[in-house]
Order: C-alpha cells, then structure tokens, then sequence
C-alpha cells in the first residue's frame, strides 16, 4: 500500500470526528515508527492536524526490571506499564486539554517523562507500537480505545535485518546484536503476529 492511499483512508474512515485515534502496531523492525511519523506529516499537509503518541515511552525503569528479573528480555510485553500507557490513551481520547506523554530514549535506554505534549485541538492521534493489538492480558484492555487499527508486519527475514541494523547503529558488538535479536526481539515479533487481534487495515510493507 502507498502512503497517500494510507492517509485517504484515514480521512475517510475519520469523517468529521474532532478527534481520532489510529493504532499502528506491528513486531520490532516492522517500520511503525517511520509509518506513524509519515502519516502524521501526510495528514498535516493535507491541512489536518496529528501528532504520534509512542507506545516505548511506556517501558519499565531498568532498576524495576532488574529487581523482577526481566532486564535481558526489555521489550518484552511483560517490561511495559500497561496500567499507565491507557491511563494515557485514555485522557488523549477525553480530549479537551494538553495531555503530555512519556518519549523512549533508545541510545540511552530509558524513557524521559513528560517529552511530548499534545494538543487539544489535535484531531489525529497516531498511537504506535508493538503490543496494540496483542490478544493477552493486561494488552487486552486497549481493545475499544482506538478508531482504527493498522497492522505492518513485513517478512521475518526483512524483520531480522532490521533488528541487526538498528543495534549495529547504537555500537552494539555482533555477539550482543545476535542475543538481542535471537532471544528477544525475534521471539517478541513472533508473538505479536501470532496473537495479536485482527486490524481494520493490515499491510506488508507501505511505500513512503
């Protein structure tokens, strides 16, 4: 799919809603990110307003991590403060004033509080990440808090040399890129397209 009908869906689907808000889900390395930034930048210059609301900005503490025993599998389903993400989607789906939210630091690895803040008067808000969808509880309880879902989940080869191109760029040494990527960020992608509720709007690869 290309991007320009991406965002005339949307449009389409949005109607005249004043606000909307579109998960964009999918396992690491699926382009999520770059998708929900692109379709933000689509949608302003169609004269609409939108903002991206990332779901890493909701990682545990790496202290916290440690004291459960969950540091190495980080990015895991089980390292996210669920509770506080749809705290979140929550207030920025009420609407009516500024809602400031959580930005993942990946070189540092950690999350800032309070790095992105968004508007009121935002009519689409693009909420990407991994586990959006992901047919397991405490996930389960985002089911019904977006208008529309889109799933991105290119093949797993196409996954993995992803994954080995995000740390080679953070300076990892390839016996730390080959755990990261075999124990952890593989098996979380396998997860998410196993059993992960089905999108409105599920696509390989959209064309930017």
């Amino acid at each position: 799919m290309k991007l320009q009908a991406l965002k005339n869906e949307v449009l389409r689907l949005a109607g005249s809603a004043s606000r909307f808000i579109v998960a964009i889900a999918g396992p690491p390395g699926s382009g999520k990110s770059t998708l929900a930034e692109a379709l933000a930048e689509a949608l302003t210059a169609s004269g609409e307003t939108a903002d991206v609301l990332p779901m890493d900005g909701f990682h545990m503490d790496n202290a916290i991590l440690e004291d459960r025993g969950l540091l190495a599998r980080k990015g895991a389903p089980e390292t996210f403060d669920v509770r506080g993400f749809l705290d979140i989607v929550t207030a920025v789906r009420r609407g009516g004033e500024e809602v400031l939210v959580p930005v993942f630091d990946r070189s540092r690895e950690l999350a800032i509080a309070s790095a992105r803040a968004i508007a009121p008067e935002t009519r689409f808000i693009l909420v990407e990440g991994n586990y959006l969808l992901l047919d397991e509880a405490p996930w389960t309880r985002l089911e019904g808090a977006f208008d529309l879902t889109i799933f991105t989940a290119p093949a797993l080869g196409v996954l993995e040399q992803r994954l080995r191109q995000r740390w080679q760029h953070y300076g990892l040494d390839p016996a730390t890129i080959d755990r990261k990527v075999g124990e952890n960020d593989l098996p979380n992608g396998k997860r998410v397209i196993e059993r992960s509720r089905p999108a409105r709007i599920s696509v390989d690869i959209v064309e930017i």
